[in-house]
């Protein structure tokens, strides 16, 4: 009865969070509670029923999970091999081949410890696990709330519309990246204007060591180039990270007053970490997601997840402290 209290009170809270901003972790987090603890319940409900049926079932499950588990290990690191093929070996594209390799490496160290019967190895096992379950559950929540959060549609007349910048190729020129969010953009854009309130595009990039022009000039020539008027365009051609883009955007959309109305553009991987942002910079607006090559999301995603835990390493750090005290009292 117990867990499904705490299911009930995890749902209120994300209903109560959705309510007051769309655009919080938390509201990830109260979500896979909710639907972690659940399933729990459901699980349990099944091990304990009368009837080798609902054993079967229930075991039958949990044989499931494991197998999935080694699936989704081996599609990461088919996907990473497909990473470094196209785009070459930098840190970034190897995230989900070394994602895969290091679930399964603890999924080894779990079957040597439960072999050997070491207590040591038990509790640095035990640790390991908690530890990976821990951002495994994590990286589910915002997998699975982002994907919420993604489907958003743009309902509200807008004053402005901020694209993101992403790098250029060559030095100059828009890759395919950036292009699917500047096309992404120029739709948002038609639509309004169609509605009969045109917003201001502002194409939001700086100048990179590598790259010849600052990119939101870039940005701005590709927009032009497929016929949004120049005069609904304004760049920030100063930042180099996506709070920068979204601080320094700010400052543009605020000089007409506090009370404007926007929407980030990027990509959908990225889509939720610059929601996240935009409520820490207090922007007034949603982020929405263009469309990625399916090869390229695996990857993007988890460096995404990783920029997200590492702004809240505090509390996560101690959330791993507290997870490491426990195992070693109960298993030492």
């Amino acid at each position: 009865m117990l867990i499904y209290l705490l299911a009930a009170a995890a749902l209120l809270v994300f209903v109560i969070g959705v309510s007051t901003d769309l655009r919080r972790f938390s509201n990830a987090v109260s979500l896979g509670a909710f639907l972690g603890l659940l399933g729990v319940a459901l699980i349990g409900e099944l091990r304990t029923s009368r009837g080798p049926l609902l054993t079967y079932a229930a075991s039958t499950l949990i044989v499931l999970a494991g197998a999935a588990v080694l699936l989704l290990c081996s599609c990461l690191i088919a996907n990473g091999v497909q990473m470094v093929r196209k785009e070459g070996r930098r840190p970034a594209n190897l995230l989900s081949l070394l994602t895969g390799v290091a679930v399964l490496s603890v999924v080894g160290l779990l079957f040597l410890a439960m072999v050997t019967g070491s207590r040591p190895l038990a509790i640095v096992t035990g640790i390991t696990v908690l530890t990976t379950v821990y951002f495994a559950f994590l990286f589910a929540c915002y997998v699975l709330y982002g994907s919420f959060y993604g489907g958003l549609r743009v309902r509200a007349d807008l004053d402005y519309i901020v694209v993101l910048g992403s790098g250029l190729l060559g030095g100059d020129r828009v890759p395919p990246l950036l292009a699917s969010r500047l096309d992404k953009a120029g739709a948002v854009y038609s639509r309004q204007a169609a509605r009969g309130r045109a917003p201001v595009v502002i194409t939001s990039g700086g100048q990179g060591p590598d790259e010849t022009v600052p990119e939101a000039h870039a940005m701005a020539a590709y927009l032009t180039g497929r016929g949004l008027p120049e005069a609904h365009i304004r760049r920030e051609a100063r930042s180099r990270t996506t709070e920068e883009n979204l601080r320094f955007s700010k400052a543009i959309m605020e000089q007409t007053g506090t009370d404007y109305r926007c929407v980030i553009v990027t990509n959908d991987f990225h889509a939720f970490r610059a929601a996240l942002l935009a409520r820490a910079t207090g922007v007034r607006g949603h982020a929405l997601g263009s469309p990625t090559a399916a090869y390229f999301r695996p990857s993007a995603t988890i460096r995404e997840f990783v920029a997200v835990i590492l702004s809240h390493r505090t509390v996560n750090a101690a959330a791993c402290v507290l997870l490491a005290q426990q195992c070693w009292v109960t298993l030492w």
